[in-house]
């Protein structure tokens, strides 16, 4: 019998054997239906099963089709067919071949396997479940496949279907490792916890020393809401298994879920030291912590120390060596992150995610020349680099570098190969080039294209519709884009800004108003720009004491728009 946890493996390995061109793939419920005594159907059958082997699918399928016009009841023909398309991810004609096997022959358990496995990766759980369903059917003794049939219930939410399946099958064989781990953990998604424990304490009985029944019943402690109970069963396993990895990784869990943070941290030590425990698990591990914000905030110092121990036990590991600048960014501490990568490339200099996380910080900091100087490095080095050639770009159109940004961005285009994003950020990038040039007729051409390309992108269309305000040209195609833009994203202030100042070149200030109010409520830290924007709105309502308050919060958040200290004299006036 099979466990929960082997569930997502049978569905994989189903696929991989259905797939697999190395060992023999024909069942024989499906050679014995080939009339051997048609020599012409067993010519091309075998020719087609020899050019699947050697790899030459193009052929393998010619063969398979002519099978079928010979022998339309070739229900191995269309499941071969099928094994073929679906290595290539066709997973539409897969499943229609494999439904014209099942036609013939709807009681074979490998066509229903891989079909299941296709809905599987869909996500169609309904589908695959009814495969199961009929597999089950078909073949009342397969236990393995009754498991997996219940699991898939509690996928799907039907708790009830899956508990059903589960206590027959413990009813049959008892308390077990399959049936009865599956209803436990069907019994917790649907918060019966005290059920669940009565189940897990026979469980922990009849296998003492399995280390992962223990656990279960910890979980459920906790599900119950105490903790207390919980932690002193880990204690229990901690004891008795001191350097046991997949209990300190549990206990790490319990800790963090629990929000002591303070524990865990110490306890993190020991793990960091735990050669038993892999560099994955230990890198998954930090990654989880500086995923959380709250953590990063409350001990982004105890994270660091715990990053910098692990690169003292692991110099070698070239993603662990990108820990400690990803943590400076999460800190907003950007200058030491670059420090820290310049630090990196210095010692690997082909680590190319040091330098493109570099490349990005220098963005992210606006230290263009940087950008420009180390950007062209970078390309130079990785050559083949779509992301490199563009940040390069992005540097060398904030330096008035043009010419070197178009041939970058060339570059990049021809990297971009039928990649519709690519092409698209290639494309914004050229428009935003040829608009700084103040060419803009050349720039809302290659606007309209990029929108050809993906009419539903929003930032080409915010861009799009920004650059033609700043012009009061195409006002109210203008207005319809970032309209457009705002009502499938409401709350970024990005977008928002750009309406509020379109609203105010057409003149509709009210509006324009609302919408700039709406954007400073909103508690994010502010932009200049806002403030800039809102005190022009209020100038042309005849508000300039408003305005100047604005304009002066423009300029206290950024000291370079000495364009508006002559608003605010005008204003005064």
């Amino acid at each position: 019998m099979m466990g929960m946890k082997y569930f997502i493996k049978l569905l994989v390995l189903v696929i991989i054997l259905a797939s697999s061109c190395s060992r023999k793939i024909v069942p024989s419920v499906i050679t014995e239906k080939i009339d051997k005594s048609n020599a012409a159907f067993d010519f091309v059958y075998v020719e087609a099963i020899k050019q699947k082997i050697l790899g030459n699918y193009g052929d393998a399928l010619e063969y398979f089709e002519q099978c079928v016009k010979v022998r339309p009841e070739s229900d191995g023909s269309y499941f071969q067919m099928a094994q073929i398309v679906l290595n290539n991810g066709d997973t539409k004609n897969a499943k229609k071949y494999l439904g014209k096997a099942l036609t013939l022959d709807n009681k074979n358990v490998w066509y229903l396997m891989m079909l299941a496995g296709i809905y599987y990766q869909e996500k169609n759980l309904d589908s695959t479940i009814i495969c199961y369903e009929k597999a089950v059917k078909y073949f009342p003794d397969k236990e393995s496949l009754q498991v997996t049939l219940g699991n898939l219930y509690s996928e799907n939410k039907n708790y009830e279907r899956a508990i059903n399946v589960f206590n027959a099958l413990d009813s049959k064989y008892g308390v077990n490792e399959s049936s009865t781990v599956s209803a436990i953990k069907n019994l917790m998604e649907e918060k019966k916890y005290d059920e669940a424990l009565i189940k897990a304490k026979m469980l922990v009985k009849e296998y003492p020393d399995e280390i992962l029944y223990s656990g279960m019943m910890a979980e459920i402690y906790r599900g119950k809401g105490e903790s207390e109970k919980a932690r002193e069963i880990y204690d229990q396993i901690l004891e008795k298994n001191p350097d046991n990895a997949q209990v300190q990784l549990s206990l790490c869990d319990f800790l963090l879920k629990e929000k002591s943070y303070d524990e865990f941290f110490l306890f993190l030590n020991t793990v960091n030291l735990n050669n038993k425990i892999s560099i994955q698990d230990k890198i998954s591990l930090i990654v989880r912590l500086m995923d959380q914000s709250e953590i990063v905030k409350e001990k982004g110092d105890n994270i660091m120390l715990a990053v910098m121990v692990l690169e003292a036990n692991y110099k070698d590991d070239d993603i662990l060596l990108l820990l400690r600048p990803e943590l400076l960014i999460k800190l907003n501490k950007l200058d030491e992150a670059a420090v820290r990568l310049e630090e990196i490339i210095k010692i690997q200099p082909d680590n190319y995610y040091a330098w493109e996380k570099l490349l990005l910080v220098y963005l992210q900091m606006k230290d263009y020349d940087k950008l420009l100087s180390k950007g062209e490095e970078c390309t130079t080095r990785f050559n083949r680099s779509f992301v490199a050639k563009i940040l390069y770009a992005n540097g060398a159109i904030e330096k008035g570098k043009y010419p070197t940004a178009f041939e970058e961005l060339r570059k990049a285009e021809i990297l971009a190969g039928d990649n519709k994003d690519s092409l698209l950020q290639v494309l914004t990038m050229r428009a935003d080039a040829y608009y700084r040039m103040k060419d803009y007729k050349k720039a809302f051409e290659i606007f309209e294209q990029a929108l050809k390309t993906n009419k539903e992108d929003l930032t080409v269309m915010n861009n799009y519709a920004y650059y033609l305000a700043e012009q009061d040209m195409d006002l109210k195609n203008a207005e319809r884009l970032a309209k457009q833009v705002v009502e499938k994203e409401k709350d970024n202030t990005t977008f928002l800004d750009t309406y509020g100042w379109v609203l105010y070149k057409r003149g509709k200030l009210n509006d324009a108003s609302k919408v700039f109010e709406k954007i400073i409520s909103k508690g994010e830290e502010p932009d200049a720009v806002w403030y800039e924007h809102y005190g022009y709105v209020l100038k042309k309502q005849k508000k300039c004491k408003e305005a100047i308050d604005k304009w002066n919060k423009a300029v206290k958040l950024d000291s370079t728009k000495t364009n508006l200290i002559k608003e605010i004299e005008n204003c005064e006036k």
